[in-house]
């Protein structure tokens, strides 16, 4: 039972997938800020892109 319990606490190999959630939940959360940070001059992008999209001559 002493070699089960201790087989136990040195097993690491969900420790490498663990540690890749966490990384990726930080750029997660890095990149969720900077879209909020960012949201309205990348809305005016994509308004302006949209505009052009839709009268490609540039006359109104």
């Amino acid at each position: 039972m002493l070699k089960l319990a201790t087989r136990f606490v040195k097993d690491e190999d969900g420790q490498g997938l663990a540690e890749y959630g966490l990384i990726l939940a930080l750029i997660a959360v890095a990149v969720i800020g900077v879209l909020a940070l960012m949201g309205d001059q990348l809305e005016a992008i994509f308004g302006k892109i949209t505009g052009q999209l839709e009268d490609p001559s540039g006359v109104s």
